[in-house]
């Protein structure tokens, strides 16, 4: 049936625009449409995020192209009464660009898109979440399709190595071969596992893909299980994730009932189903091993590796564990081919990334930008510079796990490797943005104190070196520490990246190594001037 109305105003129902009534606003869209007689020539639909955070809640009408900004529901009446009825853009209600003030009505137009090239995101303000049907209408369950009847578990796996793509969970580690080595291993029983444990602070990538997308990583699932021998996925989910696990549901249910969930799918002797699994918000169990512990129903501490899960993973059978960003890249790739997604990066970081940027920026959002993109860009086209025109002073990538960037590697290429030989790393994708306003020693004795609590306490290392980490970072904030503290952070910190058992403890060090390599004059300041430049730490003068 042809859908016969003139008009669709797609409207952001993420998490941070729920927060900000746009539930409400949809609701108050129908009412005046309903008033004014609209309903059959105007759809509302509620979409995913945008990305846009710092001006939600969003409205996108469609075929128009006009983007409005920070919509309140009281806004609905105008919108109708202006723009359907009378064709008159709501002039107020546009994009205004940070540096020009200009106002922008296409979102194209705007800085914080012209350089993103959405991938992982493709749907995600585009379609309504909970219809597949619209999933289906921009490609949805092709890819799984065309592998299910035109290409061999082999094949697929030569496919995906053959586009470089690398697991968007932190380590980057390339995501055919680990679906190699877990077809290799034969079982009559074997695991796809989809880690939706997002746990870094200010980290919402994951989330807004299960929003605004579920489908993508049902599909991708079920291709990897095709590609392993496994007719058994699960999700493993924050339970603070309820729109997350709302949407993810519906889409498992829609699913099944479409048939590309359960007993032969396409007709084919295949069979694959989904599971969700909640966890309780622990950060460990991002790491694969305490995940999986956790799915089993025990405590979520980490094993010692080997044998790694593809060999021995969840009840001993192997397991493939890959995030929610590294599926959501999936069919897209089976679609357009190994050597499209590959001719986007860097050399050794094909595709995009998507981030969390935040902090002291203009833009505050989520962006997907091809790996090698300069920090430069992201910061001050993509974010719109500083706020209050700020100078920057550093950038935190990865998270708790992570390192800070300084002003003076601003045109460093965002990929795997090039975060890496500066003392920093990717992460699952938060990006920080901090000005002379932050306190670097507090940063860094914010992410320990993050680490201390988050540690499972299986091994010493993390357990205790952790604690005593923080405590000399309380001394120092306080006025209270010495120099000798500063070479006891260095020593101490190493030991723990070198003897903890799980990527947790032997990443926890980092921000206290990175801020201090970079920005000792401050830690020094603290200790023997008892003065924090930024005023940020309580009881210390503020001499700048």
């Amino acid at each position: 049936m042809v859908n016969s109305r003139r008009l669709h105003m797609l409207v952001c129902g993420g998490t941070g625009c729920q927060s900000q009534d746009s539930d409400k606003l949809v609701k108050a869209l129908d009412l005046v449409l309903d008033k004014y007689g609209y309903k059959e020539e105007v759809e509302v639909v509620k979409t995913g995020c945008f990305g846009f955070c710092e001006k939600g809640p969003i409205i996108k009408v469609q075929p128009d192209d006009i983007f409005y900004v920070e919509v309140k529901p009281k806004d609905a009446k105008r919108i109708i009464e202006e723009h359907v009825i009378k064709g008159r853009r709501v002039e107020d209600l546009l994009y205004s660009e940070p540096a020009k003030h200009e106002k922008v009505e296409k979102q194209h137009d705007m800085n914080f898109y012209k350089k993103q090239m959405r991938i992982a995101l493709r749907n995600c303000g585009l379609i309504n979440p909970e219809d597949i049907e619209e999933y289906i209408a921009v490609d949805g369950y092709l890819a799984l399709g065309t592998v299910l009847t035109t290409m061999t578990p082999v094949e697929v796996i030569e496919l995906v190595k053959k586009s470089s793509l690398r697991g968007r969970g932190g380590g980057g580690f390339p995501t055919g071969y680990k679906w190699e080595l877990t077809y290799r291993n034969k079982h009559d029983k074997k695991y796809i596992i989809c880690n939706a444990d997002e746990g870094d602070p200010g980290a919402f990538m994951d989330r807004s893909i299960l929003e605004g997308d579920p489908h993508s990583v049902l599909e991708a699932m079920a291709i990897a299980g095709y590609a392993i021998g496994a007719d058994k996925g699960f999700i493993y989910i924050r339970a603070e994730y309820p729109l997350a696990i709302h949407r993810l549901n519906v889409a498992i249910d829609q699913a099944r009932e479409m048939g590309v969930l359960g007993k032969g799918l396409f007709d084919t002797d295949f069979n694959f189903d989904i599971e969700l699994k909640y966890g309780a918000g622990a950060f460990v169990c991002g790491e694969e091993t305490a995940l999986i512990n956790s799915v089993e129903g025990g405590r979520g501490e980490p094993n010692a590796k080997p044998p790694f899960p593809a060999e021995s993973g969840l009840w001993n059978r192997p397991t493939c564990v890959n995030n929610v960003e590294t599926f959501a890249n999936i069919p897209p790739i089976i679609l357009k081919g190994p050597e499209w997604f590959s001719s986007i990066g860097s050399e050794k970081s094909k595709g995009t990334k998507v981030f969390a940027l935040a902090g002291k920026v203009n833009n505050v959002g989520l962006v997907e930008v091809p790996m090698g993109i300069k920090l430069r860009d992201i910061i001050y086209e993509i974010g719109g510079g500083i706020r209050g025109d700020h100078k920057l002073k550093a950038v935190q990538t990865g998270g708790p796990s992570g390192g800070c960037i300084t002003a003076e590697n601003l045109d460093i290429a965002i990929d795997y490797d090039s975060l890496t030989s500066i003392g920093s790393m990717m992460g699952s994708g938060g990006m920080i943005v901090m000005d002379e306003e932050d306190c670097m020693v507090n940063i860094a004795k914010f992410y320990l104190e993050f680490t201390e609590e988050e540690s499972c306490g299986k091994c010493t290392p993390c357990r205790i070196g952790n604690k005593r980490l923080h405590e000399i970072l309380t001394k120092i904030t306080k006025g209270e520490g010495t120099e000798e503290d500063l070479e006891r952070l260095v020593n101490l910190g190493q030991m723990i990246k070198e003897s903890s058992l799980c990527g947790l403890g032997q990443t926890s060090p980092n921000p206290v190594l990175s801020t201090l390599n970079h920005f000792r004059d401050e830690y020094l300041e603290h200790i023997i001037n008892k003065n924090c430049p930024a005023g940020v730490c309580k009881g210390l003068s503020n001499k700048s």
